[in-house]
């Protein structure tokens, strides 16, 4: 990198109330952009790699994917026609010109006049600019593709280095240096490695938008690609500005409208900005799908709503054959989740009235969850009334919510393990935090980097530069290469296995609880509105963690059992713990810099 530069401006529980609400929100929206300024800017890149590949044509690697175009620098006396070909994939040592699915290419011609800097960008594809809904980049940037290589042809001359650069576009924001992971396990790094850019190189649109092929805002997609974005840095604004975005134009399927206050809690936890909440909390009501409720409290669906809706995983041939019915499990679950979340807000809020009414739907309506869809024989979530079928996902998602009773949790832990991945890349979030949070940490790393065509291990053995869509061309044909809501472990790794997680909004308390499965060692940095988090722990026959925190973080911290330990130090001192399940539990609080033993 070379330099940066910036361009270009960012862009009551009745319907009657809400829609008045998202208004409003549009309103407030329009104000803060322009107040705002560009969320994101370009940053011109130098080659990696220039080679020749065939009389008159150099290929140029930049070593990983970005969204950008080029400029090329020519020397004086240029003259002539340069053909420039942009691609994502690679085949025989030359750019795929034909690469499957969405996967992109394109070529521009640039006319050379003497040294004038030109820039080479292709046409725009109108698969991603239909409006209203596509985000559009700014119009004097050029367009903007995501390639990391380019073929020129026609160059008068050699290609020397100093002659092209890629300007790609990234969030203003971003701090490459900002969170960090290390491990004992170096696969596991390389896969943090490669969700950590992902996240990176996807905030080009300056919102957070599904990939390449749509360039739309999706609401569960927003919602993975926060929790990981604030994993990597702590500036709530793209996040902030995709919700807004998403009040202006929603998408159809039945769980994406409840991921809406799952980001609005995300964004309380990270921020703990009332005024922001305030502002679109009514709108909230909208996204909780209460016309739905039955007498029981849980939805039910149409006919219509559970053969388009209802989506429970994308793609379809990633439900592990879950049937679909009038009441699905899955979508009670999620409305189960965004229930519980909503009454947290309310009560941050002071709504006092709203919070007692929607902790009284929870109750109500998880009574009948449970009595209608867990099968007790089999410890099992049902697909939902009138079918016997288990799908993984019938199981997952209750679990990662914390619906399941605690008695029968391990007991879904374990089936789940022997299912394997048998979802989606999305599906997956939910999946491996069910069971990190409840402590099956092995099973879930072991999932992250197993072999075969459905892990993190199987891209990054495929030469994937920014997280796909999906696992494998195979169950996406036309998937994109380019997809933060595959990118999960940019968040699952810091939150349970360094183990760092607010617990009070704002992040002015955090658990420290180190989930290690296999692995004997982890160190990182954790961003946040505060400051950073470092953390260290070892693993042998005792245990050592070591924290430095920012002046105004307390910590709560919960040390694994280790052998026969049973007494903890902290900067050698012994002090008060109590066993909790297979943890140690720290009585008080830890603050600033400190050393803590388990022995």
């Amino acid at each position: 990198m070379t330099s940066e530069r910036s361009v270009g401006p960012s862009l009551s529980l009745d319907c009657q109330s809400a829609a008045l609400a998202t208004a409003l929100v549009a309103l407030i929206v329009g104000a803060a952009a322009v107040a705002r300024g560009a969320p994101v800017h370009l940053v011109e890149e130098k080659p990696q790699q220039i080679t020749a590949v065939a009389p008159n044509v150099y290929l140029v690697d930049f070593g990983r994917v970005a969204f950008g175009n080029l400029e090329l620098l020519p020397t004086a006396n240029s003259t002539g026609i340069v053909t420039v070909h942009f691609g994502e994939a690679f085949a025989d040592g030359r750019i795929d010109r034909k690469p499957p699915g969405s996967v992109r290419y394109a070529s521009a011609e640039v006319a050379l006049d003497g040294n004038n800097p030109k820039i080479a960008a292709p046409a725009a594809d109108e698969r991603n600019t239909k409006q209203p809904q596509a985000v559009l980049t700014p119009p004097n940037w050029g367009v903007v593709l995501p390639f990391r290589w380019a073929e020129i042809e026609g160059w008068p001359g050699e290609l020397k280095p100093e002659q092209v650069r890629r300007r790609a576009a990234f969030a203003i924001a971003w701090k490459d240096e900002a969170a960090a992971f290390r491990s004992s396990d170096e696969m596991l790094n390389r896969i943090w490695d490669l969700c950590h850019y992902s996240i990176k190189a996807t905030t080009f649109a300056g919102v957070f938008v599904d990939g390449d092929r749509e360039r739309i805002s999706y609401e569960a997609d927003a919602y993975l690609n926060q929790l990981s974005y604030y994993a990597c840095n702590p500036d709530p604004q793209m996040a902030r500005d995709t919700f807004d975005r998403l009040m202006r134009f929603p998408t159809w399927p039945s769980e994406w409208a409840p991921h809406m206050v799952f980001i609005a809690h995300a964004d309380w936890m990270q921020t703990g900005d009332g005024a922001w909440l305030a502002a679109r909390y009514e709108g909230l009501k909208s996204k909780m799908l209460l016309e739905r409720a039955g007498p029981d409290g849980l939805l039910v669906s149409t006919e219509h709503q559970f053969k388009h809706d209802d989506i429970v995983d994308w793609p379809a041939l990633e439900r592990d054959g879950f049937v679909f019915g009038p009441v699905n499990t899955v979508v009670n679950a999620f409305h189960l989740r965004a229930l519980a979340l909503m009454a947290n807000l309310a009560r941050a809020l002071g709504r006092d009235e709203d919070a007692l009414e929607f902790e009284s739907r929870e109750r109500t309506t998880r009574a009948a969850f449970q009595q209608r869809l867990f099968d007790p024989a089999r410890g099992l979530y049902r697909d939902g009334s009138g079918t016997d079928h288990a799908s993984l996902h019938a199981n997952l998602f209750p679990l990662a919510f914390g619906l399941a009773p605690k008695a029968n949790r391990q007991t879904i832990c374990r089936w789940l393990g022997t299912r394997g991945m048998v979802c989606s890349v999305y599906a997956a979030q939910y999946l491996l935090e069910g069971l990190f949070e409840n402590n099956d940490a092995e099973t879930a790393l072991a999932l992250m980097t197993a072999p075969g065509d459905r892990s993190w291990r199987h891209m990054i053995d495929c030469g994937a530069t920014i997280t796909w869509e999906a696992w494998d061309q195979s169950y996406k044909p036309n998937q994109d290469w380019n997809h933060a809501w595959g990118a999960a472990p940019a968040n699952l790794l810091p939150r349970f296995v360094l183990g760092v997680q607010p617990t009070a909004p704002g992040w002015s308390r955090v658990e420290i609880r180190p989930n290690c499965g296999r692995l004997t060692s982890c160190e990182g940095r954790v961003p946040t509105p505060r400051g950073t988090i470092s953390a260290r722990w070892e693993r042998n026959e005792h245990f050592k963690l070591t924290l430095d925190l920012p002046a105004t973080i307390a910590a709560c911290v919960t040390l694994p059992t280790t052998g026969s330990s049973t007494l903890v130090f902290v900067d050698g001192h012994p002090v008060r713990a109590n066993r909790e399940g297979n943890g140690w539990h720290l009585e008080n609080d830890l603050t600033g810099h400190a050393s803590v033993e388990l022995r």
